[in-house]
């Protein structure tokens, strides 16, 4: 029917989807638009034209909208509506809150989006002005127009992947700004310590080694010394068994105390700034593993929850998608079952598969007259009045006698007047301003072009 008819699939899929959502928001109920906030509610009783029924504004959190939406049910049935349909913003946890009451009291529940609300505040008069009166009335239009979503209303399970994977990419946060802070202040105060190894933020080994060195020099890496290099790399090797490696690197061992034990290393940095900048190294470091060990637990409690749904085995028969990453992606997408189709799913997870083709090539010109546009403007180039210093016109042909050679540099060309184009691709050229040359005539091409 959608090919009879001329309609794609995103059509036939919209056009569903409007269904769907006039099935909630039916004309024979009222809207009943909520700004929610931290301590203040503001709710708007509105028809499908805009208009305002009833308002009503609540001291509270929250929590403490039940009876409101009962007011606003009455309200909607005194008006001749059959009931209402709750609308807001999904702005931070209150939008759930407000989800569970409706849920209690049997009716339904739309959300709209933020940016669609900023956008209709510069279209309601033309400014910014942010009010909560106003947004209650600019959220229960955008309503009647069918701008809103349904939420994703979670079970337990699936909100526990939902938290997990925030709190996940919180940690990847934490552990991506502990390690640019750490070559910050290392690059500071200790800059030799970074060519110990050949990529030494993802070296175990260098941070074990770099971990015992601030451990025990107390912002000074000279005092290194007195422990001993035997010393020194049995210290890193238990470190590293701390941490469960079983191998360590021996040249970046030796390369490490050799950038706190050498005169001509430890002369690079500023001095000033040393024992501070390494005593918060040492700090930053710890941080660094602290969330490194918190990130690979919260990985393991999402892999735990594939493992709950059943869902292991079945995403680690995809080629390149590993437990840990499909469960980060479903983290994101939540319940499968309420997508449509599999590319609505990649789309909402921001895995959608379109190409990005390359910037096509242009062909070679096939002559110099075609590399260079008859106006001599280079390609992109904005067309209008110019200076250009070229030789004098016409220039010298092959039967012109030749210039003396001196040695004194040639003089220097005068300037010559371009005006919007020199004829070649149709642009008007208005005559030279008094004093000043004429342009060349149509279809010739100047000296050095």
């Amino acid at each position: 029917m959608g090919k009879r008819n001329g309609l794609s699939r995103g059509d036939a899929r919209r056009n569903a989807r409007l269904i769907r959502m006039r099935g909630i928001v039916r004309h024979d109920r009222a809207i009943l638009a909520i700004d929610l906030a931290d301590t203040k509610q503001v709710l708007a009783l509105c028809d499908h034209d805009s208009r305002v029924l009833a308002r009503r504004t609540v001291r509270g959190r929250a929590w403490q909208l039940e009876e409101a939406l009962r007011w606003g049910r009455t309200a909607a049935v005194e008006h001749g509506f059959a009931g209402v349909v709750v609308g807001c913003e999904p702005t931070g946890h209150r939008w759930r809150i407000v989800a569970e009451l409706c849920d209690r009291l049997g009716v339904d529940l739309v959300c709209v989006q933020p940016l669609l609300v900023g956008r209709a505040r510069e279209q309601e008069d033309l400014t910014r002005d942010k009010s909560d009166p106003k947004d209650a009335v600019l959220i229960g239009r955008l309503v009647a127009g069918l701008r809103c979503y349904l939420p994703e209303r979670t079970d337990q399970v699936w909100a526990r992947l939902r938290q997990l994977g925030g709190r996940r990419v919180q940690l990847i946060i934490q552990v991506g700004a502990a390690r640019q802070q750490l070559r910050d202040l290392l690059e500071c105060a200790w800059p030799a310590v970074l060519e110990a190894a050949a990529e030494p933020l993802d070296s175990r080994t260098w941070r074990a080694a770099v971990q015992v060195a601030l451990a025990r020099t107390a912002g000074d890496p000279a005092t290194l010394s007195r422990l001993g290099e035997a010393r020194f790399a049995r210290a890193v090797t238990r470190e590293l068994a701390r941490w469960g490696a079983k191998r360590r690197c021996l040249r970046i061992v030796r390369a490490v105390w050799a950038a706190a034990t050498t005169p001509q290393a430890l002369a690079t940095g500023v001095g000033s700034q040393r024992p501070g900048a390494l005593e918060r190294a040492g700090l930053t470091l710890d941080d660094w593993h602290h969330a490194l060990g918190q990130l690979a637990e919260a990985e393991q409690r999402m892999t735990g929850v594939l493992d709950s749904l059943d869902l292991t085995s079945l995403v680690t028969t995809i080629p390149g998608l590993s437990a840990v990453g499909a469960a980060a992606i479903l983290a994101e997408t939540g319940e499968l079952a309420r997508f449509d189709s599999a590319r609505a799913l990649v789309k909402h997870a921001g895995l959608c598969p379109a190409p990005t083709s390359p910037a096509p090539l242009r062909a070679p010109p096939a002559s110099p007259d075609e590399a260079a546009p008859p106006c001599g403007w280079p390609p992109g180039g904005r067309p209008g009045a110019r200076w250009r210093t070229t030789p004098s016109w016409p220039p010298a042909t092959p039967t012109s006698p030749a210039a003396p050679t001196t040695s004194s540099p040639p003089p220097r060309p005068a300037p010559r007047w371009l005006g919007p184009c020199c004829g070649g691709c149709g642009w008007w050229s208005p005559p030279a301003p008094p004093g000043r040359p004429p342009s060349p005539p149509a279809g010739s091409t100047p000296a050095g072009r």
